[in-house]
């Protein structure tokens, strides 16, 4: 194994925080997509409107998946600070 390989398992090994950045990133992104599927598939437009519908689901599932998106990626930036805050610290 490649020794900046080893050292950064170390690193994550020792550093809660970034572990708990990882895992609620990944956490809140499918939790963003399962909430907004729920959402839109409840979604329901009476009359003339009807035909509106899926235009509107989409559009609306475009903007769940970029929040969610956003989540993902504020979660593993916050990784990558205390990350590289736990390296200084560390060696």
């Amino acid at each position: 194994m490649p020794n900046w390989l080893s050292e950064f398992l170390y690193i994550l090994a020792l550093s809660r925080k970034t572990q708990w950045a990882i895992i609620l990133g990944f956490v809140f992104f499918i939790g963003i997509h399962i909430v907004g599927h729920v959402v839109l598939s409840d979604f329901e437009l009476q009359g003339s409107y009807k035909g509106v519908r899926d235009i509107i689901v989409h559009e609306m599932a475009k903007k769940y998946d970029k929040a969610a998106l956003i989540a993902l990626v504020s979660f593993l930036g916050l990784a990558c600070r205390c990350y590289l805050k736990d390296k200084n610290r560390f060696w």
